[in-house]
């Protein structure tokens, strides 16, 4: 059983009040259920980018702008991800979408919040695992694992050929989010109207309103320098 992190409750997450023989929900109750309905969701950030830091390469070779808004973010994560307020990273090819975003959610993580980490290709193939699935509410659990997670992270929004049903999946998961005002970083290479057309306006304008919209341009890192984390 982990500590509290407020020093509140034995590590159960409630606190009981002995005077009374009664318990109330501690401060630390809703991370740990968040944590625990999480755990069968992707949320290890993967080993190319365990390194990734502000201090050093690529990190330090984006535009300082976009780095320093990061920055800002993961240093009020708490509050950031209280509020749902999240990021969206968007530009060409190699540019450290993904490696910015990485960092996010490894903050995220160390903060003690529960995090799901998916590119779009793979959460769709994940949502569809659960129509063969025999248990009747096994989307629905899917889609409630997603929607009470602190953040989702997802990469290469709109790689994923556009249908009919991969539009309906995708609304699903950024309303829910949207309306229980939960956070979201997402990464595309493209520009805001180029990714309308492909996965919906509605889909966007819900985005545009949970997100900070940072932009990433110029040359592909990993031609340039074959050990770069760039993505």
């Amino acid at each position: 059983m982990d500590d509290c992190p407020f020093d509140l409750c034995d590590g159960s997450g409630f606190v009981v009040d002995e005077a009374t023989n009664s318990a109330s929900d501690c401060r630390c109750r809703a991370q740990r259920v968040s944590r625990a309905r999480a755990r069968s969701l992707s949320g290890v950030i993967p080993r190319k980018y365990r390194g990734v830091s502000f201090d050093r390469p690529p990190v330090t070779e984006i535009a300082a702008p976009v780095t320093a808004a990061v920055r800002r973010y993961v240093g009020r994560i708490d509050e950031q991800l209280a509020a749902g307020r999240g990021l969206w990273f968007f530009g060409s090819v190699g540019t450290g979408k993904t490696t910015l975003a990485m960092l996010v959610s490894r903050q995220a993580l160390e903060a003690g919040h529960s995090v799901a980490i998916y590119s779009l290709p793979r959460l769709l193939a994940q949502i569809r695992t659960t129509f063969d699935d025999d248990r009747g509410t096994s989307y629905v659990d899917l889609l409630d694992r997603l929607t009470s997670v602190d953040l989702l992270h997802i990469d290469d929004v709109g790689a994923e050929k556009t249908s009919p049903w991969v539009l309906e999946q995708l609304y699903a998961i950024v309303n829910a989010r949207y309306e229980d005002e939960r956070s979201v970083i997402i990464t595309t290479n493209l520009e805001r109207d180029e990714l309308a057309e492909q996965i919906n306006e509605r889909t966007v304008s819900r985005l545009e309103e949970m997100c900070e919209v940072l932009p990433l341009w110029g040359a592909d890192a990993r031609q340039q320098r074959p050990d770069a984390r760039s993505a």
